[in-house]
C-alpha cells in the first residue's frame, strides 16, 4: 500500500506545472538603480589632477598659500623648476581656502644629502587641518628609508598617535606621495565632540593608516585633546629642513 502511495505522489509531481513545484525567480531588473547617475570626473594622471579637484600647486607659484602666521602675508617659501621648498626660518604656510572633509594628493621629497639622524632628517609635517599657529592634526614627513626614530613619529605616522602599518619610505632625493582621506571632527554647538577626526592614508601607494580615529590635535608632549573648530586650512610645516613639494590637489568631499 505504501509503495503504491509513493508511486502516486511521484506521478502527481510530474504532472504539476513547474511554477507550482519551484520558487519563482526574482526579476533582476527590480534591483537595478538608474538614478541619480554619478557625475563624470576625468581621473588624475601624473601630469594633471582630477577634473573636479582644486589645484593647490601647479608648479608655477604659491597663490593658493599664505603665511600661517598671518593670512594677509604671502607664503615665504621658494619656487623653482616646478616645485616649492621650505625656506628655513620663514615659518609654516597654509592654504588660503578652508576645508572640511576631503581627498588630498601631495608629493614630497627630502634632500639627497642629509646630515642628521632621527627627527633631524628631512623633517616637515602635513597638518590636515590647522587650528592655529603650531596647532592642528599632523601626519609626519621625514626620511625613514634608513633612519631609526620613534615609531609614532616616523614618516606617515599620525604624529604621536598612530604608527603607520608599514614603512613605505623611498630613498632621500626620490619623490614620494601621500594620498589621504580626511574626515573632519564634528562638534555640538556647546563644543562637545560628536565624532572624532578620521584618516585613511596611502604612502607611495601602500595603505599605512586605515580609517583611524584621532584622539585630538597633535601635541609634542602630553595627551592630545579636541577643541571646537570649523573648516580649516591645510598647513605645511617649516621644521628647518629643505623639504620640497609638488603636484598638490584636493577634492572636497
Amino acid at each position: 500500500m505504501m509503495a503504491n502511495l509513493g508511486v502516486a505522489l511521484a506521478t502527481l509531481g510530474m504532472l504539476l506545472p513547474a511554477s507550482a513545484s519551484e520558487p519563482r525567480q526574482p526579476d533582476p531588473k527590480a534591483t537595478e538603480v538608474w538614478a541619480p547617475e554619478p557625475r563624470r570626473v576625468v581621473p588624475a594622471s601624473p601630469l594633471a589632477a582630477p577634473s573636479d579637484a582644486i589645484v593647490l600647486f601647479d608648479g608655477k607659484d604659491l597663490r593658493e598659500w599664505v603665511s600661517a602666521k598671518a593670512s594677509d602675508q604671502a607664503a615665504g617659501w621658494s619656487v623653482a623648476e616646478g616645485t616649492f621648498t621650505v625656506r628655513a626660518g620663514s615659518g609654516d604656510i597654509q592654504t588660503r581656502r578652508l576645508f572640511s572633509d576631503y581627498q588630498l594628493h601631495l608629493e614630497w621629497r627630502v634632500p639627497t644629502t642629509l646630515g642628521g639622524s632621527g627627527q633631524g632628517r628631512g623633517n616637515s609635517g602635513l597638518f590636515l587641518a590647522s587650528t592655529g599657529p603650531g596647532s592642528g592634526y599632523e601626519i609626519q614627513i621625514l626620511d625613514c628609508a634608513d633612519n631609526k626614530t620613534y615609531a609614532n613619529g616616523q614618516a606617515a605616522s599620525i604624529y604621536k598617535q598612530h604608527i603607520p602599518q608599514v614603512n613605505a619610505c623611498a630613498a632621500p632625493g626620490e619623490w614620494q606621495r601621500y594620498e589621504i582621506i580626511w574626515t573632519a571632527p564634528r562638534f555640538a554647538p556647546d563644543g562637545k565632540l560628536l565624532s572624532p577626526a578620521r584618516v585613511t592614508a596611502l604612502h607611495n601607494g601602500v595603505l599605512v593608516q586605515n580609517h583611524v580615529a584621532l584622539q585630538g590635535e597633535t601635541v609634542y608632549a602630553g595627551k592630545p585633546s579636541y577643541r571646537r573648530h570649523g573648516p580649516a586650512p591645510i598647513k605645511l610645516q617649516d621644521h628647518g629642513d629643505a623639504v620640497s613639494f609638488r603636484n598638490i590637489w584636493v577634492r572636497p568631499l
